[in-house]
């Protein structure tokens, strides 16, 4: 079974040999929620890839100590998802299956079809809610890097922000039903190529919308036959792109602590 997570900037110092003590919300959570105790190995995780393993060696009302014995990085490939703003919690579904599948980043996009906007005061709120369930995701999967979530942007931002990736060697993807090019037939020179994956709101992404994000230099592609929902189209794709990528063989093969 696979060691459980525990989040603290601490973990970009800690080196093999050394005893680093987690306090705080987090070690409140350890000790006393989940009952960790002396003896039991956790990984202590700074969320920029940086993974400590140890023994915990000494616990108290909000501290655990761990003694480290193993230090990796995490070598994700760099996947963001835009997802446009849904109704019904689906895009705080997608989120949070996004992250446990491997997304790095996360921008929400007020599309045009976009039901739920987020505005005033409200948006930053929002944007925090997301930003909650990413760093609960990150820890149920066992994850060392926290995916950021920006604020949420316009169609317009959106293509500014496009055209800024695609100059600077990102592949930009849009998610569309409408595309005559499948997914999973891209060609990859390099696997690890940072890629974004633009997914649209339950109307879909306009036309407009397709041709701004088109001309900023992103890539219409279709998942599969059938239409899906927000909730599931950003996370399909990423299974799928991992799968064709191969980058989840990779990861087997390298083994590590999970």
């Amino acid at each position: 079974m696979s060691a459980p997570v525990f989040v603290d900037a601490q973990a970009s110092d800690a080196a093999v040999g050394s005893v680093m003590t987690v306090t705080g919300a987090e070690a409140r959570h350890a000790v006393t929620v989940q009952r960790r105790a002396v003896g039991e190995i956790v990984d202590v995780v700074d969320g920029q890839g940086r993974r400590v393993r140890g023994e915990i060696v000494a616990t108290g009302a909000d501290s655990m100590t761990v003694a480290v014995s193993v230090v990796t990085r995490d070598d994700d490939p760099p996947v963001t998802l835009v997802q446009a703003l849904a109704k019904g919690g689906r895009d705080e579904q997608a989120v949070e299956a996004a992250v446990e599948l491997g997304v790095t980043a996360v921008i929400p996009w007020s599309a045009q079809r976009s039901i739920v906007q987020w505005r005033g005061p409200k948006a930053e709120k929002a944007r925090r809610k997301w930003a909650d369930l990413v760093w609960a995701a990150t820890k149920q999967s066992r994850r060392a890097t926290l995916a950021p979530v920006a604020a949420a942007v316009t169609s317009r931002e959106l293509a500014v922000q496009v055209a800024s990736a695609t100059a600077s060697g990102v592949r930009v993807l849009i998610l569309h039903e409408e595309s005559a090019t499948p997914l999973t037939t891209l060609t990859w020179a390099d696997p690890a190529q940072p890629v974004w994956l633009v997914v649209g709101p339950e109307g879909g992404i306009g036309d407009e919308e397709v041709a701004l994000l088109t001309d900023a230099g992103a890539e219409p592609v279709v998942l599969g036959q059938h239409v899906l929902r927000a909730s599931s189209a950003g996370p399909a794709a990423i299974a799928a792109l991992a799968a064709t990528r191969g980058t989840w063989a990779d990861a087997a093969l390298r083994g590590g602590l999970r």
